[in-house]
């Protein structure tokens, strides 16, 4: 069942003593609590933070598409231990003023059990120590930052491999199909961006007559980027990395090689965009970017039987086709959904933890990576593939790379 910010969350009389019985356990920082903030007799509330009307809201409409269609085939399926679950999406605008409001929301007023799949890094890292201070799990946001599961923290559990390390491995891989030798940037002038720079770093630190000859940065929101590629062009760069998500990222595709750049492009995560390779054009042909879960389509002959079930499930309930942040949107909460059902009916904050911490998630028809976590690393995975924009599609074109 799916409740937007409009509806109120309403209760049974009776519920919070039945979940308090069933739980049998105080919630996750009340020492005599008589109740798991979320969880009742025949409910477990969740939330979720998403840019439905800012700059990435064509990122944030499909994780939202993936999570409700995730949450209605549980409950469509009897649901976890007989509780159904109630999803809540909040609209950050990829502001971190708005998603903190929204967080505030979702855990005072709404009241959910768990802040899943928060989308972007300036929406994250503010949100996630709402909930951790309130003794809420924050899971699987969908940004690659490393505060999303560093320091250690019991209730924060990350999906994605860190933007210095996949930025690392992946520009590592590319070097090596395409030697460079003048590596320029362009990132946006925040955390995000400046942890693509430090994966940049990191990777020409071990490739002796590399250089990173040039570094520009933008403001997050900026749609001009003529005279950052202009130093990077003036530079006699042969590679641009690019720190950049997906209007930037086919802004300053397209405005570099207006200016005759002939080189190579690499990107982070945050560019391996479905609509990138869509909207982008011939400006993005032969980018190359990084990924853990590859961009799938309907019409692929090697595609299994589950898969092209799902996409078709997809098709029907959004009358759209599904693309890879649906895909990690429904990732989100079934990863959740099948550890609170193996924490069984006494369901908390902590029993969660331990059922994620002994179980991990498989490699599933999705073409997602194998997951694991533990009670000392609460980092799902640290591989990713290198991929390419070819005939405007992504194209997977390396293996999985790892430490």
């Amino acid at each position: 069942m799916m409740t937007t910010r409009r509806d109120v969350l309403t209760t049974v009389a009776g519920s919070i003593a039945a979940a308090a019985l069933l739980a049998g356990t105080a919630a996750p920082g009340t020492a005599h609590a008589q109740s798991v903030q979320g969880v009742s007799q025949n409910e477990i509330v969740i939330g979720s933070i998403q840019d439905l009307s800012g700059p990435i809201a064509m990122l944030g409409k499909p994780v939202q598409n993936g999570q409700i269609l995730a949450v209605e085939q549980w409950n469509a399926n009897g649901g976890i231990n007989g509780r159904k679950l109630r999803l809540i999406i909040e609209d950050s605008g990829y502001d971190p003023k708005k998603a903190v409001l929204a967080a505030q929301k979702l855990l005072t007023q709404d009241k959910v059990f768990a802040l899943i799949g928060t989308l972007g890094t300036v929406a994250t890292l503010p949100t996630q120590q709402i909930a951790l201070d309130r003794g809420i799990s924050s899971l699987f946001p969908i940004t690659a930052h490393h505060g999303t599961f560093e320091p250690l923290h019991k209730y924060k559990f990350a999906l994605a491999t860190p933007y210095p390390t996949s930025t690392r491995l992946g520009l590592k891989e590319m070097l090596r199909r395409k030697p460079a030798k003048r590596i320029g940037i362009l990132y946006q002038d925040d955390e995000y961006g400046l942890e693509v720079l430090r994966g940049t770093e990191a990777a020409l630190k071990d490739m002796p007559g590399v250089q990173l000859v040039e570094k520009t940065s933008y403001k997050r929101g900026a749609t001009d980027f003529s005279s950052q590629m202009q130093k990077l062009k003036a530079a006699d760069v042969d590679l641009v990395v690019l720190g950049t998500i997906v209007r930037e990222t086919i802004g300053a595709m397209a405005a570099i090689r207006q200016l005759g750049y002939t080189g190579d492009f690499f990107g982070s995560q945050a560019t391996y965009m479905p609509v990138v390779a869509k909207a982008g054009g011939k400006a993005v042909e032969g980018l190359y970017a990084v990924g853990e879960t590859p961009n799938l389509y309907r019409d692929d002959p090697n595609n299994n039987k589950l898969l092209n079930e799902w996409f078709d499930a997809y098709k029907a309930r959004f009358n759209e086709d599904p693309d890879l942040y649906s895909i990690v949107g429904w990732l989100t909460v079934d990863i959740f959904a099948k550890a609170a059902q193996q924490a069984g009916p006494k369901l908390t904050s902590d029993t969660l933890s331990q059922a994620l911490e002994a179980n991990g998630y498989p490699r599933g028809f999705l073409g997602n990576p194998d997951m694991k976590w533990s009670a000392t690393n609460h980092l799902g995975n640290n591989q990713v593939k290198v991929s390419q924009i070819q005939n405007g599609r992504w194209v997977v074109v390396s293996d999985f790379l790892k430490d």
